[in-house]
């Protein structure tokens, strides 16, 4: 245990920063799970409503610095990639 003032000091604000994080990536890791489930279903209109809000959410995470931006960047760009693979593949 800290014995520390300011040892406790920084666990405790270790604590809050790690909640935060949590709160954003779980944001963002259950938006990108709804539109891979809408891809599963066939359901693509629903998928393409929720892309702009799983991207907002994953860039929202970045810059509140619970992930890298280029995570980030590498997440919304493989599930749009999903999408739009599966809007291909039925148009055809």
């Amino acid at each position: 245990m800290a014995h520390t003032r300011s040892a406790r000091k920084r666990i405790r604000q270790a604590e809050k920063r790690r909640l935060l994080n949590r709160y954003h990536i779980s944001r963002m890791k259950t938006a990108i799970k709804r539109i891979r489930e809408a891809v599963k279903k066939g359901d693509i209109e629903t998928a393409e409503k929720l892309l702009p809000v799983a991207q907002k959410l994953a860039y929202r995470a970045a810059a509140k610095g619970a992930i890298h931006k280029n995570e980030a960047s590498r997440r919304v760009s493989r599930v749009y990639k999903l999408v739009n693979s599966a809007k291909s593949s039925i148009q055809k």
